[in-house]
């Protein structure tokens, strides 16, 4: 197979800000955010970039969605051998994660999570830009427009707070949902990234039953791990 292309210097820079976005928010930019930042008169030249980085095998690009973007996860590895950022350890558990699968996780209306680990994957740590405790499994289609499907494995970071704009995975009760966090006066709203879905607002008088279990730091398929 040929060895991938080199990236441009308007490439890496686009790159650097999707990582950058998964790790702040835990979803990637869309493409009028692209173009805002870097300065583009339109969302169609940032498009024209992602695509050039799709065709060199560094992200994948998901139709129908603002924020349909995903790095690749042996593309990134390569690319941070050849900026220096990564060592080649002797031991190969050394740059590895078990990362548990824990419970399931229903991105449109919650269900019961499991208790129990159902297995545990052995992954590559540079996948992530932030290091996750653990998988859950994303059951519906809830935040879709964030880049987020049935069927994906979010990577979760433990943490019991979380700043407006991040997608979290919260506890109501004995039941956990995928959903963008937002803290107001009164009470938290989370918010789906479909428009079919309605937020779901938890009053502070709730603060017993509600608790945020961690922050989205990294969204991987199934497939991956096989």
């Amino acid at each position: 197979m040929e060895e991938r292309a080199k990236l441009t210097d308007r490439q890496q820079q686009i790159l650097d800000l999707v990582q950058s976005a998964i790790a702040r928010t835990g979803a990637p930019p869309t493409r009028a955010e692209i173009a805002a930042e870097l300065g583009f008169r339109s969302p169609n030249a940032a498009e024209e970039h992602l695509q050039a980085l799709a065709r060199k095998g560094v992200i994948e690009l998901i139709g129908g969605t603002s924020r349909g973007i995903r790095l690749r996860p042996d593309a990134l590895k390569k690319l941070n051998q050849m900026r220096g950022k990564q060592f080649l350890l002797p031991l190969p558990s050394l740059s590895q994660l078990n990362l548990p699968l824990v419970g399931r996780v229903a991105a449109g209306s919650p269900i019961l999570a499991q208790e129990h680990i159902d297995q545990t994957y052995v992954v590559e740590a540079t996948m992530f830009p932030r290091r996750p405790d653990y998988l859950l499994r994303v059951r519906g289609m809830s935040m879709r427009d964030a880049g987020i499907m049935d069927g994906d494995l979010l990577a979760v970071k433990q943490s019991k707070d979380a700043s407006n704009g991040q997608i979290i995975v919260a506890r109501i009760g004995d039941e956990v949902t995928v959903k963008r966090f937002k803290r107001v006066r009164n009470h938290i709203e989370l918010h789906a990234e479909n428009p079919d879905f309605e937020p779901i607002i938890v009053k502070l008088s709730d603060a017993e039953v509600f608790a945020i279990e961690g922050l989205a730091v990294g969204l991987i398929r199934n497939t991956m791990l096989m």
